[in-house]
C-alpha cells in the first residue's frame, strides 16, 4: 500500500520539487525484489542503478557464502563506498536509484552521510515463508537462505521520521514500480 499521495504543480506534473538529486535506496532483506524493483525504477526514471552487492568486497561475499551473517564493522566500508557511488551518480545524473538491504536505521543514514546528496527509501516488506521460497528457488546468489533468521532480526523498519515508504514485497513488480514513482513524484526531498 502506497503510504504518500501523488503531490502534483499546477501543471499536472510531477511535483518539481521531486526532481532535485536525490537518490532512490530499495531497501529489504534478501529476496525481497530489490534488484527487481530497482532495475524497473531505473528504466522508468532513465537512470543509473546501483546493485548494493556489487559493492561487497572478496571477504564479505565469502563470510556470506559460507552461511555467517556480517558484523557492523564488515557492513561500514560497503555502505561507505556504496553510498559515495550513489551520491556520485545521482550528482551526475539528477537522480539514482540503488538495491541495499540498508536494514538498520544506522546504516541507512551512513548511505546518507557518504552519498551527500538526499536519500529516500522503499522498503520492501512480505511475510518470512515467501522470502524463504523465493530465496529457495533461485540460483547463482550467494546468500543462502540460512541468513534469512539473520537479516528479518536485523531489520528496524524506518521510523516516520525517515524519508521512506513501506511496500508490499508480494505485489507485482509493475504495480511496486508504480507506487514507488507515484510516491517519489509526490513526496518533496
Amino acid at each position: 500500500m502506497v503510504q504518500a499521495l501523488s503531490e502534483r504543480d499546477d501543471s499536472g506534473g510531477p511535483s518539481a520539487r521531486s526532481r532535485r538529486v536525490q537518490g532512490i535506496v530499495v531497501m529489504g532483506v534478501s529476496g525481497s525484489g530489490k534488484s527487481t524493483l530497482s532495475a524497473r525504477l531505473g528504466a522508468a526514471l532513465d537512470c543509473p542503478v546501483l546493485e548494493g552487492d556489487d559493492y561487497h568486497s572478496a571477504a564479505n561475499v565469502a563470510k556470506m557464502e559460507g552461511g555467517h551473517p556480517l558484523t557492523d564493522a564488515d557492513r561500514w566500508p560497503w555502505l561507505d563506498r556504496l553510498g559515495a557511488a550513489l551520491g556520485e551518480a545521482a550528482s551526475a545524473h539528477g537522480i539514482a536509484v540503488a538495491a541495499c538491504s540498508a536494514l538498520k536505521r544506522s546504516y541507512r543514514e551512513r548511505l546518507a552521510s557518504a552519498s551527500a546528496v538526499p536519500l529516500r527509501f522503499v522498503l520492501l516488506a512480505t511475510d518470512a515463508d515467501e522470502i524463504a521460497r523465493r530465496m529457495a528457488s533461485r540460483a547463482g546468489h550467494y546468500m543462502p537462505p540460512s541468513l534469512l533468521g539473520s537479516q528479518l532480526a536485523t531489520l528496524e523498519p524506518p521510523g516516520a521520521d525517515e524519508p521512506a515508504i513501506t511496500l508490499d514485497a508480494a505485489e507485482r513488480p509493475d504495480t511496486l514500480c508504480r507506487q514507488a514513482l507515484e510516491w517519489v513524484d509526490g513526496v518533496p526531498v
